[in-house]
């Protein structure tokens, strides 16, 4: 599709999202946060011992972000609402498709099941026995650790380009016409987010409670205001603003299609 036909299609699924029950929308918020949740397991378990040496950490990196991309694949193709993904929305609200208050709902509603399904997954990890093996607490631990101690600006900036590039993975998907195009789009975007290091909410819902179950100083407290918030606020610009009102402004404002 050419970008202007992607837009069209972001509008047309932004408008169905906005229509959907709660019920639904709890389900595959629920969905969704435990596939990311559950990227982020295979990802700490494939990249742990590479991660913990200073001479392999990029590499360490490169295996962490090919493991991570299946939860975006999982969302997109076996279905689910996430948080991150919802923020190209604004495009069905800025062509005067949906209400603001549409949004909003359904943005707080995913997030909230996003949060509880990335949460329940940490919990059951931490009573499974995966935070038993060496590598793999060290790593939860240490991932937790560094995440909680960003600065509210760093924690804003890394989200908003995050979001940039899983918006765009979303957009590229969205363009695609067979599963394995999509699987290809989203691969792509979603292996540099995070190879780069940028924060991503509904994974950090699952990789800082991993971390606080698995050991980490790390507070509650410290976790949802110095992390979550900035990083959800820098979200929402990459993925609301820098793609979504970006690609409407491009193509869609003076458009009557």
């Amino acid at each position: 599709m050419k970008p202007e036909e992607i837009l069209v299609k972001s509008i047309d699924v932004g408008v169905s999202k906005a229509g959907k029950e709660f019920g639904k929308l709890a389900v595959l918020g629920l969905l969704a946060g435990a596939f990311i949740a559950l990227a982020a397991v295979g990802a700490n378990v494939a990249g742990s011992n590479l991660l913990l040496n200073p001479d392999t950490f990029g590499l360490g990196k490169l295996v962490t972000g090919f493991v991570f991309t299946v939860g975006l694949m999982l969302v997109v193709l076996a279905g689910g609402e996430l948080f991150t993904g919802n923020c190209l929305m604004i495009t069905s609200l800025l062509k005067g498709k949906i209400k603001g208050k549409a949004m909003l709902r359904n943005w707080l509603i995913v997030y909230l099941f996003n949060f509880l399904g990335a949460l329940i997954v940490a919990f059951l990890m931490s009573q499974s026995g995966m935070f038993n093996t060496d590598s793999v607490a060290l790593v939860t631990v240490k991932i937790a650790t560094t995440k909680a101690n960003l600065s509210f600006i760093q924690a804003v900036i890394l989200g908003m380009f995050c979001n940039f590039l899983v918006c765009l993975a979303v957009w590229i998907a969205f363009g695609a016409d067979s599963t394995i195009g999509k699987i290809f789009g989203m691969f792509f975007p979603i292996m540099l987010f995070v190879v780069s290091g940028f924060e991503h909410s509904v994974a950090n819902m699952y990789y800082i409670p991993a971390g606080i179950f698995a050991g980490a100083d790390v507070t509650w407290g410290q976790y949802l205001l110095g992390n979550l918030l900035p990083v959800t606020i820098g979200n929402i610009i990459g993925g609301a603003i820098l793609v979504g009102m970006a690609y409407w402004y491009c193509y869609g404002k003076d458009s009557n299609n």
